[in-house]
């Protein structure tokens, strides 16, 4: 199973942008079995701000997952600079439905140097 995580960097990019990588995932997620793409309710905020009708417009897709803002979540959001940062990681760890946790697709791969998440750079 593929299993990616979507930050800002891909829903902005993808709801607009012109990024054809994040288009790809969003289409694999959608149309192949056993691609999963998960967006925290967090990041789809951020996403939205920097681009108004992202969260609308990612949230109707069939391929993606929006993430809620549980209490572990939102615990794990305090330790962070950002909320989309901290619950994109948090939501990245391994669980009892992604054993293997999640990649963090994104167009930022720089944000995550040191921290303990995969990345999959999506910069053109």
């Amino acid at each position: 199973m593929n299993q990616l995580l979507g930050v800002a960097g891909i829903c902005a990019a993808a709801a607009g942008g012109g990024n054809v990588l994040a288009s790809r995932l969003i289409h694999r997620a959608h149309a192949e079995p056993g691609w999963f793409l998960y967006v925290p309710a967090c990041a789809l905020v951020e996403a939205d701000r920097a681009r108004p009708g992202t969260a609308e417009h990612l949230a109707s897709l069939p391929g993606v997952t929006v993430l809620d803002l549980d209490l572990p979540a939102a615990l794990a959001v305090a330790q962070q600079e950002t909320w989309a940062a901290g619950h994109s990681q948090y939501a990245a760890q391994p669980t009892a439905d992604r054993p293997d946790g999640a990649i963090i697709a994104t167009t930022t791969p720089e944000r995550w140097a040191g921290e303990p998440v995969r990345v999959l750079d999506l910069t053109p």
